[in-house]
């Protein structure tokens, strides 16, 4: 009677070729460097929801949700995490936001608070940008990432 482990046939097992190219690992210096044009928001991040979520899709809703944006003209305080900041990039033509002093924080804890770190703002006055909430900060308008969160605020305080 033959076995299992005789039944395979001699010269059918292929030797394992060494790969062609080696790789080499270089060790960790430190730190990489990080690409020019991406610059890291630190300490606090105030948005504000700018545009009504009427007729937005159910993703864009469920994260302004998770942000504590539920009506125009909210203001969330956040920490600058990658998680917020992915957040916030996805719901960039909804929202304004960016860097806060501690000044305007306490300004606006002393304004309607309606949860932790949410505040009920009224519209600017004086108006928005020049180029009103359908057009994004770059270009004149409101929306999206800006550098000084703390004169739309004051404004709306």
């Amino acid at each position: 009677m033959i076995k299992m482990e005789e039944k395979t046939m001699a010269g059918t097992e292929k030797p394992v070729a060494e790969p062609k190219v080696k790789l080499e690992t270089k060790p960790k210096t430190g730190p990489e460097p990080k690409p020019k044009g991406k610059e890291e928001i630190k300490g606090k991040i105030a948005a504000i929801l700018i545009r009504s979520t009427i007729h937005v899709r159910h993703d864009m809703k469920m994260t302004l949700r998770l942000l504590n944006l539920y009506n125009q003209h909210n203001c969330v305080i956040l920490d600058s995490s990658k998680i917020n900041l992915g957040m916030l990039k996805k719901v960039k033509d909804f929202t304004t936001f960016g860097p806060v002093s501690d000044e305007t924080i306490k300004l606006l804890e002393k304004k309607n608070k309606i949860k932790d770190k949410t505040f009920k703002l009224s519209p600017p006055r004086g108006g928005f940008e020049r180029k009103g909430i359908k057009m994004p900060y770059k270009l004149g308008g409101v929306l999206g990432p800006r550098d000084n969160m703390d004169a739309l605020i004051k404004k709306m305080i």
